[in-house]
C-alpha cells in the first residue's frame, strides 16, 4: 500500500515538475516579451518627442521672415542642445535652397547631399511629418531623418523642418534596458543594430567596421513570428523575441542563448527533487495547518471581495487579524481609500478642466464680430459723425474691458445689463433701427451676483436666430427671484422656435459659434457654466413656439440669488431706435 502511494505520489510530482518547467518557460518568455515592449514604447516615446519638435519648430513663423537668419540658427541650436539625448542635427531648408543648421558651421564646410531627397520626400504626402529609411550623414552620422514642411499665413510651403537622430544614441539609451544583443528591423528590412553586444553571438561580414550582419541572417529577420522564436546562428540555438511593429513600422528583436534563457530550469529540478522528499514527511500536516490557517480565511476574504461591484457604496473589510491575512484585509481596505481619492480628484480634476475652457472661450473675441464693428467705425468716419464715433468707441471698449476683465467671474447685475447695453449700442450701429431691446428688470434685484457674460449670449441668439430670419423685432429682458433662484428671461417676437429648432442651436451654438458673436459662448456653454458654479438644478432652458398665429421663443436662465453688493435701485429701458436710457436712483 505505500509502494502504491509513492508510486502515485512520484508520478504526481513528475506531473508537476513537468507543468512547473512549461510554467516557467513561459513565465521567462512573457518576461523577454513584456521587457522588449516596453522597450519599443521607449522607442516610441522618443520618436514622439521628435515630432513635437518638429510641430513646435513649424508653428514659428518668425522663421520665415527675411533678416532672421541669425534668429534662425539660435532657435535650432537651443532646440537641438535640450534634446540633445536624441536629436543630432537640425536643418531648416528654405524653399529657395538656403539651409539653416544648428551646427551651421560644420555645414557651410562639409554639407550634407541628403538634404534635397529629404526636402522632395516631406513636400509628398500632403505637408504631415515623414520618417526617411537609415542613412550615413556626414554631421550625424548614422542616422535617420523626420521631415515636416513649414507653412506660412496663407498654408503656402516655405521651406523643410527636418531633424537627424543619432540612431547610435539611441541605441546606447535601448541597451541598459535590453542587456542583450538586439537589432532595430525597419519596415523596408533594414536593420539597424548594437553590435558591441551581440558581435560575438550574431554573425558578421569579416573585415567590416562598424560590423555589419551577414545578409543571410538579415533575410530572416523579417520571418521571425511575433514574440518568442528559436533560430539557430553559428551552431547555437537563440531565443529571438521579436516586438510587434510601431508606428513606424519598426520591430525590435532581442537574441538570447537558448542555454542562458532557460538558466532557471537546472535549480528547479534539484529544488523539486529535495522538495519531494520532504513533502513526504510534511504532506498531512502542512494539508492540514493550510486548510485551517490560510484557505478558510482566503475563502471568506474572495466572498466578501466577490460583493464589491459599486465602489460608491463600500463597505471595508474586517481587521481583527495581526497575520498575512489581516495585513491583506489591511491593504485592501487602504486601496478602497486610495480609489474613492482619486476618483475625487478625478471629478475636480474634469470640473477644472470644463472651468479653464469656458474661461478661455469668454476671453475670445470672435473676428467677424471686430471686424464688422471696426468697418462701420471707419465708415461713420469718413462720413464725419464724430459723435457717433466716439460713443461707438467708447461702447466697444467697454465691451471688451468687461470681457476681458479677470477680476472675477461673477459681477453684480447692473454691470452685466451695463455690458449687454454696449453690446447693443454696437449692434444698433451695424443693424439701425431693424431691432428693439427692452430691459425690464426690479431695482432690488440688480445687485444680486450673476456669472459674466450669461445675458449677452442669450439676447444675440434671439437677434440672429429669432429676429434676423424675419427682418427685425423686439427683444424683452425681465428677471424675477421665485422660490430663491433668480430667474432671468430673454424672450423676443421673432421666427419662433420648434422643438428641432431648439436641438440645433444647441448644437450649432456648442460646435461652433456664429460669424454674428462677439464670444465663442453659445447657449450650450452658458448652460454648462451655472451647472459647473451652482450644480444641476440650475442652468438654461429654451422654449417657444412656431406656428401660423403664435411665433415666439424664450431663453431662461437660473441662478442662486447670491449675494447683493451693495443697497441701490436700478431701472434702465433701452430702445435700440434710439439708444433712450433711463436711470431711477
Amino acid at each position: 500500500m505505500f509502494l502504491v502511494t509513492l508510486l502515485l505520489f512520484l508520478l504526481l510530482a513528475w506531473s508537476n515538475l513537468s507543468e512547473a518547467e512549461a510554467l516557467l518557460k513561459d513565465q521567462v518568455t512573457k518576461d523577454a516579451e513584456l521587457l522588449v515592449a516596453r522597450t519599443n514604447q521607449y522607442i516610441d516615446a522618443t520618436l514622439d518627442n521628435v515630432e513635437n519638435i518638429l510641430l513646435l519648430l513649424s508653428t514659428r513663423q518668425d522663421l520665415l521672415e527675411d533678416g532672421s537668419e541669425t534668429e534662425v540658427v539660435h532657435t535650432l541650436q537651443s532646440f537641438a542642445d535640450y534634446n540633445s539625448s536624441v536629436v543630432r542635427t537640425l536643418y531648416f531648408v528654405r524653399s529657395d535652397g538656403t539651409v539653416f543648421s544648428n551646427t551651421q558651421v560644420n555645414y557651410d564646410i562639409i554639407g550634407n547631399p541628403h538634404l534635397e531627397e529629404l526636402y522632395a520626400q516631406a513636400l509628398g504626402n500632403y505637408g504631415s511629418i515623414q520618417v526617411s529609411e537609415p542613412y550615413i550623414s556626414p554631421l550625424s552620422g548614422r542616422t535617420l531623418a523626420y521631415m515636416m514642411p513649414v507653412k506660412d499665413r496663407n498654408n503656402d510651403v516655405q521651406g523643410v523642418i527636418i531633424a537627424e537622430l543619432g540612431l547610435d544614441l539611441l541605441v546606447s539609451r535601448i541597451s541598459p534596458l535590453i542587456y542583450q544583443a538586439f537589432t532595430l528591423l525597419t519596415a523596408n528590412g533594414n536593420v539597424i543594430n548594437r553590435m558591441e553586444a551581440g558581435e560575438r553571438l550574431l554573425p558578421v561580414v569579416p573585415g567590416t567596421y562598424p560590423p555589419e550582419l551577414l545578409p543571410e541572417f538579415t533575410a530572416k529577420l523579417p520571418g521571425l513570428k511575433t514574440g518568442a522564436d528559436t533560430m539557430t546562428v553559428k551552431g547555437e540555438r537563440l531565443i529571438a523575441v521579436k516586438s510587434a511593429k510601431n508606428r513606424l513600422g519598426w520591430s525590435l528583436i532581442a537574441f538570447i542563448p537558448e542555454d542562458s534563457f532557460y538558466k532557471d530550469l537546472q535549480p528547479l529540478y534539484g529544488n523539486y527533487r529535495n522538495a519531494t522528499m520532504l513533502w513526504i514527511v510534511i504532506l498531512l500536516f502542512s494539508a492540514y495547518m493550510l486548510s485551517r490557517t490560510l484557505t478558510r480565511p482566503i475563502r471568506g476574504l474572495v466572498n466578501k471581495m466577490d460583493r464589491l461591484h459599486d465602489f460608491q457604496v463600500v463597505s471595508k473589510l474586517p481587521e481583527n487579524r495581526r497575520d498575512e491575512i489581516g495585513k491583506l484585509a489591511s491593504s485592501f481596505n487602504a486601496m478602497l481609500d486610495r480609489i474613492q481619492h482619486l476618483l475625487h480628484e478625478t471629478k475636480r480634476a474634469e470640473e477644472k478642466k470644463k472651468e479653464y475652457e469656458l474661461k478661455m472661450l469668454r476671453s475670445q473675441i470672435a473676428p467677424h464680430f471686430l471686424y464688422n464693428t471696426l468697418a462701420c467705425i471707419s465708415s461713420m468716419a469718413k462720413q464725419q459723425k464724430i459723435e457717433d464715433v466716439r460713443q461707438t468707441i467708447r461702447s466697444l471698449v467697454g465691451l471688451l474691458t468687461f470681457s476681458f476683465d479677470k477680476q472675477g467671474e461673477f459681477v453684480a447685475l447692473e454691470e452685466e445689463i451695463e455690458g449687454l447695453r454696449m453690446y447693443m449700442h454696437i449692434q444698433q450701429v451695424r443693424y439701425g433701427s431693424k431691432y428693439n431691446c427692452r430691459i425690464e428688470i426690479r431695482p432690488e434685484l440688480l445687485q444680486l451676483r450673476v456669472l459674466k457674460l450669461t445675458l449677452q449670449p442669450l439676447v444675440e441668439n434671439a437677434l440672429f436666430h429669432g429676429l434676423a430670419p424675419k427682418g427685425g423685432g423686439s427683444v424683452v429682458v425681465t428677471g424675477c427671484v421665485h422660490h430663491g433662484r433668480l430667474r432671468l428671461y430673454v424672450r423676443d417676437d421673432g421666427v419662433g422656435m420648434s422643438r428641432g429648432d431648439i436641438r440645433d442651436v444647441y448644437r450649432k451654438q456648442a460646435a461652433e459659434p456664429s460669424r454674428h458673436s462677439f464670444t465663442g459662448i453659445g447657449l450650450a456653454n452658458v448652460h454648462e457654466r451655472i451647472r459647473i458654479h451652482f450644480g444641476d438644478p440650475y442652468g438654461l432652458r429654451i422654449g417657444g413656439t412656431k406656428g401660423r398665429r403664435h411665433r415666439r421663443s424664450r431663453r431662461a436662465a437660473a441662478l442662486p440669488t447670491g449675494v447683493r453688493l451693495e443697497n441701490r435701485t436700478f431701472l434702465r429701458e433701452l430702445r435700440i431706435t434710439g439708444m433712450a436710457e433711463s436711470v431711477i436712483h
